[in-house]
């Protein structure tokens, strides 16, 4: 592994991690203002990673297997940490269907490059739609996080998470449907 800067932001977005469990755990006046304060940085640097990694010219293999790695992590335990907190069905189920989305869809882009076709499941713009709500969605419910279900900013927060589930499942669906029409005959093993 080489420490570019692009790999050491990605590397910081994985010790936000602890940071942010840490925090929400440590409850205090700023609870939510903090985690949220710590998402938005790990959301920066999965953006600004990507970008310096390009005009540095410095993407490696191992940025490209951390990067979305240490996505999946920090979206996950936030949403994990949300469960816990707001004891709501919807954000359980919200929950439920992203992670399970990420587990699905990481998977099968792993069996599809193993069959020697990534390009099959490249990131679709719904998909980043899906992420961009998701990321807001998750920074509202951190902010608000002491408030009641009838706080304005929490409702944007609990609608985001609603439309993001829904773009979750289309896009899902989407790289389902392209695995799908894939023929088997490219796969350079038998699975």
């Amino acid at each position: 592994m080489s420490w570019t800067l692009p790999n050491i932001l990605t590397f910081l977005r994985v010790m936000c991690i602890p940071l942010l469990v840490g925090a929400f755990y440590l409850a205090g006046p700023f609870t939510g203002l903090t985690c949220a304060a710590i998402f938005i940085l790990a959301a920066v640097t999965d953006w600004l990673d990507g970008w310096l990694a390009r005009i540095l010219d410095q993407e490696s293999d191992f940025g490209a297997f951390l990067d979305p790695v240490a996505d999946k992590l920090i979206v996950a335990t936030a949403l994990v940490l949300l469960v816990d907190h707001y004891d709501s069905l919807w954000i359980t189920l919200g929950a439920i269907v992203i992670i399970g989305r990420e587990i699905l869809i990481s998977a099968l882009r792993e069996w599809m490059a193993r069959r020697g076709d990534s390009q099959s499941v490249a990131v679709t713009v719904i998909a980043k739609f899906k992420t961009t709500l998701q990321m807001v969605a998750i920074i509202l419910l951190l902010w608000r996080v002491d408030e009641g279900f009838g706080d304005p900013w929490l409702l944007l927060g609990l609608v985001s998470l609603g439309i993001a589930v829904v773009l979750t499942l289309w896009s899902m669906w989407h790289y389902l449907e392209v695995m799908l029409k894939t023929p088997v005959e490219n796969s350079p093993s038998a699975d």
